[in-house]
């Protein structure tokens, strides 16, 4: 217990703070991040949808024959990407210092990356691994795969790409104690 946890990982909080602590200080921050990801959802899936009802539907001549559900899903995952990034900045992490904005770009794109990856997998392996390949099950597979790559993005945003409230980690020194702080 004397180690001290590198400076990323004490943004995510610490053994000493319970889970319950650790989102009562962020309550604000989850909350917008709650907004924005379903907002960003709504994003994904009329885009998804529209793609696959369009261009991409099941008869059409782009994009092969077998990949065009996992075309629409990466293209639509992109587009709601680009909406989160400008939320994410602009709203949800407000306010605490952050990277400058082409490092801040190039660590949103590689946490995003991370969670587009998980999300077409997940489309992939339902519509070809399992074969489920009606737009219901394309569109529960979808869904599951945000589901997924929301918990890396809040993650990786959290830890590498914007500044952690800064209100909520003075709480979470003060809730630590005095000898935790002497630690650092």
């Amino acid at each position: 217990m004397g180690e001290v946890m590198p400076e990323p990982y004490r943004r995510l909080g610490s053994s000493l703070v319970s889970a319950a602590t650790w989102a009562r200080q962020r309550a604000g921050q989850l909350a917008r991040f709650g907004a924005v990801g379903i907002t960003g959802v709504v994003v994904n899936l009329a885009v998804f949808n529209l793609l696959r009802a369009g261009p991409l539907a099941p008869g059409a001549e782009v994009a092969g024959d077998d990949d065009r559900v996992v075309t629409a899903k990466v293209i639509a995952t992109l587009v709601s990407i680009a909406f989160a990034w400008w939320a994410h900045r602009g709203w949800t992490f407000r306010g605490g210092s952050r990277h400058r904005p082409a490092r801040e770009v190039v660590l949103f794109g590689a946490v995003n990356a991370v969670a587009l990856a998980l999300e077409a997998a997940v489309v992939a392996i339902s519509h070809h691994g399992l074969g489920l390949t009606s737009l219901l099950a394309d569109n529960v597979a979808s869904i599951i795969g945000i589901g997924v790559g929301t918990i890396a993005r809040y993650a990786g945003y959290a830890v590498f790409v914007f500044e952690d409230d800064p209100a909520a980690r003075e709480a979470a020194r003060a809730a630590e104690g005095p000898e935790a702080g002497a630690q650092r």
